[in-house]
């Protein structure tokens, strides 16, 4: 025998719908930006669909049931979707737990004996709420998930190696250079010197804010790896800080070509090239 909760819920799935959309969109701070009310109905109605199809006994009693992994497979999908699209995670729980307040007014309307109303309200209470850490968790997930690539791609636009002249590439380093960083440089660097057939490399640490020993080392490895690959490598943007810091470490950069600005290191490569830049006096025909 079904569980009379169970039953007013399937009978009353479409007043439990409206009563939950008329929840949210009554939220001050409802995120109209992010998702129109059409996508909001639409998503809600999948949820509700999935949880009244999936109701038992055995899954009010137990939220934790095997049951319930259809129902955890929506919410899955709907909250990673939500971090995706940038809700915040009051936001995300407003959306689950407005749906206990809906079901809850349903039983208020359907239930007149007070022990069994009490009853059913705090298995839904039990029910809903392991659906809200479930939620939580999925939704950490998924903004984890979102940090990751954006860190990935703010790696990638933060290390481009530019083709500065014919045989001479520049990769300017913005700020801290760690082992994964190392790592991200030096395959861009490398597969740039491959396809371009360059062979000087000039990296531009301008705009690292410290070197320390550390940095020191990634910086030689760089410069190690690109020598094998059959370029001369080029150090630009020692600033006298940098510099002194270098000297106070020990650390050696004798057999690295070091230049304070990445004017001077392009001049370098000009010359090691056996290129010479001319200027073009006014009005004189070439």
């Amino acid at each position: 025998m079904k569980n009379e909760a169970i039953k007013i819920f399937q009978r009353k799935k479409k007043n439990v719908l409206e009563t939950w959309i008329k929840y949210q969109l009554a939220d001050e701070n409802l995120r109209e930006d992010l998702m129109s009310n059409e996508e909001l109905r639409g998503q809600s109605d999948d949820l509700l669909n999935a949880i009244v199809n999936n109701l038992s006994d055995e899954v009010l009693n137990n939220p934790s049931n095997a049951e319930v992994d259809a129902v955890n497979e929506v919410l899955a999908l709907i909250s990673i979707s939500r971090a995706k699209q940038g809700f915040s995670p009051r936001e995300t729980g407003v959306y689950v737990y407005s749906l206990k307040d809906a079901l809850i007014n349903v039983l208020q309307q359907e239930i007149k004996d007070p022990v069994e109303l009490y009853d059913q309200t705090m298995k839904v209470h039990k029910f809903l709420d392991g659906l809200g850490i479930r939620t939580f968790e999925t939704f950490i997930k998924g903004r984890e998930d979102v940090i990751l690539r954006q860190t990935d791609e703010i790696t990638e636009i933060s290390t481009p190696v530019i083709r500065v002249w014919d045989g001479i590439l520049a990769l300017p380093i913005i700020g801290t250079l760690d082992s994964a960083r190392t790592q991200v440089v030096m395959e861009s660097l490398l597969q740039e010197v491959v396809e371009s057939g360059s062979s000087i490399a000039i990296l531009d640490i301008s705009g690292v804010p410290t070197v320390d020993s550390l940095v020191a080392q990634h910086l030689i490895k760089t410069v190690s790896a690109t020598r094998l690959m059959g370029a001369e490598c080029i150090i630009s943007g020692i600033r006298p800080e940098i510099a002194q810091t270098v000297v106070h470490l020990g650390i050696d950069l004798s057999t690295v070509i070091t230049k304070a600005s990445l004017a001077s290191a392009l001049k370098s490569a000009f010359t090691m090239l056996h290129l010479q830049v001319v200027q073009k006096q006014r009005g004189v025909a070439i």
